[in-house]
């Protein structure tokens, strides 16, 4: 059989671009063999139309957030717009970065680029606050995409969530850019003047400085409906519950996301949040965990990641449980770090291989049990 002709250096860079333009043609058409009609670059494309919602959600509310802090009366669209020009770098600094290390990293070793990378730059963007110096946006994307995927292998092969280790290096590298009141409204662009003083804290933060009125409902200004919808200051993609539900609705209804480890973190958050009420530690009703911070974005769009999560059915009930019942204990009981789910689904990404080892183990047990007893 003759060699197979050698392919150009640069055939991983074309091969990218023509597999996501149009479907290979490497799928067998008929004959006793397993066809879908789905791969890889298919299924992270619908995670991308998931969080449209959500995106689109949140370049509003930067423009909302904005007016309303400077009183400029802005209507809907200046709204919109406004922060869809302030989104615009974030996302193109993500992708430029990331997907120039992907490219030449599939270059060198001689490989297909991998797709992963495709939710991977859309999603950082939507976890960081809209006003983050682009350069250190660009030196998370650059350790992320190096230390946690290529590192590993690429795409299938990292431990570690990849957006939530870019989030994870500018909290910890650069906590002022990432951290307190004033970093969740812009406030350099359109004649904005950068005022230092400008305090926009989030819910999160009041609630956790005890401003809760039990009579209204209200966390310091902030309604729970306002919470719901996403009218309050934050990162760009967390703050609509409705916008992540729609994005949840679409994951579920295709089969790309897990509804077990969605379903579990809530459960877990509103489980530790309802005792955290009883023993005393907050006021605040379970329920307003979920529409606070990042806590039902990370749920839907980062636990459910199918390379970091667990795999096994069992074990993605006890994963996300774990997702949600950590992330209110980081919230409650942690007095220096008011967001947890962060913290919460990178830990239990490290233990997702040992949480299936265990329901293995066990179901393995089971069985040969059940064979002797035969």
């Amino acid at each position: 059989m003759a060699d197979e002709k050698k392919k150009p250096w640069w055939y991983s860079t074309y091969d990218a671009f023509d597999t996501f333009l149009r479907v290979p043609g490497t799928v067998t058409a008929k004959g006793a063999h397993v066809r879908d009609g789905i791969d890889l670059k298919r299924v992270m494309i619908m995670v991308v139309i998931a969080l449209v919602p959500a995106a689109l959600f949140g370049m509003y509310n930067v423009g909302l957030q904005t007016s309303t802090l400077y009183g400029l009366g802005w209507g809907f669209w200046r709204m919109f717009f406004y922060g869809l020009l302030r989104m615009l770098p974030l996302f193109v600094v993500s992708y430029v970065v990331g997907l120039a290390i992907e490219f030449a990293s599939s270059q060198i070793r001689g490989e297909e680029v991998n797709e992963g990378y495709l939710v991977t730059g859309f999603l950082i963007p939507l976890i960081v606050p809209v006003d983050v110096p682009l350069w250190m946006l660009a030196l998370a994307v650059a350790f992320s995409v190096i230390f946690v995927k290529e590192v590993f292998g690429g795409t299938g092969m990292n431990i570690w969530n990849p957006a939530l280790v870019a989030r994870a290096f500018l909290f910890f590298s650069y906590p002022s850019s990432m951290s307190g009141s004033s970093v969740w409204v812009s406030k350099t662009w359109a004649g904005i003047p950068d005022v230092d003083a400008v305090s926009a804290a989030t819910p999160l933060a009041i609630a956790h400085d005890g401003a809760f009125d039990a009579a209204t409902g209200a966390v310091g200004q902030y309604s729970f409906m306002d919470m719901f919808w996403g009218f309050i200051p934050g990162s760009t993609g967390e703050t609509s519950v409705v916008a992540i539900l729609i994005g949840a609705l679409i994951l579920v209804w295709t089969g790309v996301a897990s509804w077990k480890i969605m379903c579990s973190s809530i459960v877990g958050g509103l489980l530790v949040g309802w005792l955290g009420q009883v023993a005393g530690a907050t006021a605040l009703p379970c329920y307003y965990q979920l529409v606070m911070g990042g806590f039902l974005f990370g749920s839907v769009f980062m636990a459910t990641d199918p390379v970091t999560a667990a795999q096994t059915e069992t074990g993605k009930w006890i994963y996300g449980f774990l997702v949600g019942a950590l992330a209110v204990v980081v919230r409650l009981w942690n007095p220096g770090y008011m967001e947890g789910m962060m913290l919460a689904i990178l830990f239990m990404n490290t233990m997702a291989p040992l949480i299936d080892h265990c329901v293995v183990s066990v179901h393995t047990s089971r069985r040969a049990k059940k064979a002797l007893n035969a």
